[in-house]
């Protein structure tokens, strides 16, 4: 048995993997794995990574295969691969694309294998077997196009994932190139990189091997223009689905700002405005709207209102489950899906790669700051002790209201007060879940307060005060999570979350990392309350950073008076701190 007693990796015969975080190659070892494998616990020393069925297919998806897997394993490993764990690393590999879903005759699709008995297999499978209309001639299982989604999500749940080759709609045409300038600021315009790599594994040359996939890559770092960038490739109309109604506008406003696509082919759809035109924003809001849970969503028609080429799902991973049920009758048309993360809070991976497809591009968060794309992100956790008072209510609160009891915790108050205090010349946002701690912090410091229940037009006037840097301290709540364009944003300080969100904590670090003038740092603290459930959300909320490549410097509350925050990239190396010091390691 080989054995590196250097190595930073141990893999286990259940398919969990332990990584040394103080290890030399650790850095090296948490990218390789990011591409096959999904991170389960992050404590300080020892992370655990699993290798699931999912993980291996959207590697495989993506051009990776078994070999170079085991390969990794091998390489990073300090013990040999357990050969249970390669030979399942090779077969699920090996399912994805073993059953093809290919275009028939009129209305037809055609499941194939080169395997008939895995064929047969399936045919009798009770899951699949009402989706099917029998076999052809040279003996394929015959779908009625209407079961494409279906068919794809009964088949990664018996875990045979098809690939589905069955091509697209080409949509309406739309004349759409992308500006040398922008119309705006007249800056060059042109896509970075990776933004040129995303959109042409997307793409696939028109070919029925792209057209429907996600895209992973940090906010701040281009999704909405790679979405241009495809929109351009494909020149057809187009339904975009957002967040919000200011994510929605600010796609419309991107459009016309480095496109030569006219005003007149925009249209809106939300709760302020019901215009269709070739190119088209609405909300998810809009779109699971119903009146009584028994009724139909009227809103779902607009899937029928054009001949729509291509349909974007920006942050696919917030889309709604009554959406999910449209995308599986919709599999005809081009599906992009964009998001920070692809991990869902209500565990439907599954339905995002078998209904919108697999994870097509993904580059880790750090190496895009490291080539200066996305700005330098130093991320804190605060710890602070409940107030005596408190901690007989926290000790009698039920289970679910113990983390609101802590979430709340005034302690927070003081360190807050410090934290604005030493960043009071940049640009901050304090961001929160609940409104009572949100109005009160918002009255603390005189400053503007955004909700849901804030009007888009005080909203949008909000976000541009502050992008101009009128104001220079702002206060939101979840509703400022996702898809808000705020570049001067630097600091964000996280006062309470939704509960173990890792989603949320893509969302909310992303707010202030988009690249910054004269070098500036961003800085992303979590103030949390000490031993208590607030502490225990917070550390599942990380694991997202770990994913790509954060670490996150603990501060206690009778620290924070003395803590000089770094303020340029340039001085980190001078600082040393142990933040930055575990980051290089």
């Amino acid at each position: 048995m080989s054995f590196d007693p250097t190595a930073p990796v141990i893999v286990q015969s259940d398919k969990s993997i332990l990584v040394e975080v103080n290890n030399p190659r650790y850095g090296e070892a948490r990218d390789t794995l990011a591409a096959f494998a999904e991170l389960e616990k992050s404590p300080e020393h020892i992370h655990t990574y699993r290798i699931t069925p999912l993980s291996l297919w959207n590697a495989a998806s993506a051009g990776v295969g078994a070999a170079v897997i085991v390969e990794s394993l091998n390489r990073l490993g300090k013990y040999e691969l357990p050969e249970n764990v390669r030979r399942d690393i090779e077969e699920y590999v090996s399912r994805y694309g073993r059953i093809r879903l290919l275009k028939g005759k009129g209305r037809q699709l055609r499941l194939v294998s080169d395997d008939s008995a895995l064929l047969l297999e399936i045919e009798r499978h009770k899951t699949v077997a009402p989706l099917l209309s029998g076999r052809d001639r040279e003996g394929a299982l015959i779908v009625d196009q209407a079961q494409r989604g279906r068919i794809k999500q009964a088949l990664v749940q018996i875990g045979y994932p098809a690939e589905d080759l069955a091509g697209y709609v080409t949509g309406a045409a739309l004349s759409m190139h992308l500006l040398p300038r922008t119309r705006g600021e007249d800056l060059p315009f042109v896509l970075r990189h990776y933004q040129e790599d995303a959109v042409a594994i997307f793409h696939a040359g028109g070919s029925e091997r792209g057209g429907s996939g996600a895209i992973v890559l940090p906010c701040g770092a281009g999704k909405t223009v790679v979405g241009l960038g495809i929109m351009a490739e494909l020149q057809c109309n187009t339904l975009i689905l957002t967040p919000s109604i200011v994510a929605a506008r600010q796609w419309l406003h991107e459009i016309l700002d480095k496109t030569d696509v006219p005003a007149e082919m925009l249209g809106e759809y939300t709760g302020e405005h019901k215009d269709i035109r070739p190119i088209t924003a609405t909300t998810y809001q809009v779109l699971s709207y119903r009146k009584r849970r028994s009724d139909e969503f009227p809103h779902f028609a607009i899937f029928d209102e054009r001949d729509w080429g291509l349909i974007i799902y920006d942050e696919v991973h917030l889309l709604p489950a009554p959406v999910f049920r449209v995308t599986a009758e919709i599999q005809a048309r081009r599906r992009l899906g964009l998001t920070a993360t692809l991990v869902r809070e209500d565990g439907r991976e599954e339905d995002v790669f078998s209904l919108i497809g697999p994870k097509k591009y993904d580059v880790p968060w750090r190496e895009l700051e490291r080539q200066g794309w996305i700005a330098t992100a130093l991320c804190h956790e605060i710890r602070i002790g409940m107030p005596d008072e408190l901690r007989m209510e926290y000790a009698l609160a039920e289970e679910r209201e113990k983390y609101r009891v802590a979430a709340e915790n005034p302690g927070k108050l003081a360190t807050l007060d410090h934290l604005v205090h030493k960043h009071r010349n940049e640009q901050v946002l304090i961001i929160g879940q609940y409104l009572d701690q949100l109005n009160a912090i918002a009255e603390r410091y005189q400053a503007p307060l955004i909700t849901g229940k804030t009007v888009t037009r005080e909203r949008e006037k909000l976000y541009d005060a502050f992008r101009r840097g009128e104001v220079k301290l702002l206060v939101v709540s979840k509703v400022a999570n996702f898809s808000i364009d705020l570049p001067d944003a630097n600091v964000a300080i996280q006062v309470s979350g939704t509960f173990g969100s890792r989603q949320e904590e893509a969302q909310r670090l992303g707010r202030v990392l988009r690249p910054k003038a004269n070098g500036l740092l961003a800085h992303f603290y979590t103030l949390v309350t000490r031993d208590t459930r607030d502490q225990e959300f917070a550390a599942n909320r990380q694991m997202f950073l770990t994913e790509q490549g954060y670490g996150y410097e603990i501060l206690y509350e009778d620290e924070v008076s003395s803590y000089a925050p770094v303020a340029r990239a340039a001085d980190l190396h001078r600082e040393q701190t142990p933040l930055t010091a575990a980051w290089d390691g």
